[in-house]
């Protein structure tokens, strides 16, 4: 587990914001602190990660590491995004059936996966806004997380909507905009999913960043399709 989750502070902790989530980590799990949540496992834990987040030269090595990590994470989601385009000509390519008329594409494929993909994007917000409350309460929590098993539902959807039927190569640029869309949304959600398992709010900021993204990418396939059905 990252180590900053661990002591549940940001990545841009100063080194007594570091000191005081340790001190107060550790007031919390000691074993001899008679609370109720006093855990030999956690303190382990707490003290591997003071023990280089303590430290700032094992904090620089250790945030180098985690910046190989993430650069590695942002080649794998743009190596899937380079592949959409070979996917829709191969799709193409492979199809030996008739193209569906351009205007049954956009009733049956565009059109339901433009909603489902507003639904999962401009509900975000409204959500965040509820959780605010109190990240911690329970039951918040739980209709966050609600929340993001449907949009897991729809990004499902979404994605068996788009390969239901081959795009018309008039919109062949609609469909690849689309696709980018559900990567980005799939790659939020996970980030989002990461976050109510971990309150790091780096995972937080990213998701939102990435369902910005894929609103924008939505945002250029419809003008797309407002230029190509004149």
């Amino acid at each position: 587990m990252d180590y900053y989750q661990i002591l549940e502070i940001s990545s841009s902790a100063t080194a007594q914001e570091v000191k005081r989530a340790y001190r107060r980590l550790v007031k919390k799990y000691h074993p001899d602190s008679h609370e109720t949540t006093a855990n030999h496992e956690e303190i382990i834990k707490i003290n591997a990660a003071y023990e280089v987040l303590g430290d700032a030269k094992n904090r620089l090595n250790y945030d180098r590491t985690l910046a190989n990590q993430q650069y590695n994470s942002l080649n794998y989601r743009q190596s899937k995004s380079e592949s959409a385009s070979q996917y829709y000509h191969a799709e193409r390519r492979s199809h030996q059936a008739e193209d569906v008329s351009q205007f049954e594409w956009l009733k049956n494929v565009y059109a339901p996966l433009n909603l489902l993909v507003e639904k999962i994007i401009f509900s975000l917000e409204e959500e965040l806004e509820e959780l605010s409350g109190d990240p911690f309460d329970d039951d918040l929590m739980s209709i966050f997380c609600e929340y993001l098993d449907n949009c897991q539902d729809y990004y499902e959807k979404g994605k068996k909507i788009l390969k239901s039927q081959p795009n018309p190569p008039r919109y062949a640029g609609v469909a690849a905009n689309c696709y980018y869309c559900l990567n980005h949304i799939s790659d939020g959600i996970e980030e989002l999913q990461r976050f109510t398992m971990s309150y790091d709010y780096d995972c937080l900021h990213t998701a939102q960043e990435l369902f910005r993204l894929a609103l924008e990418v939505n945002e250029e396939a419809r003008y797309m399709v407002n230029q190509t059905s004149y």
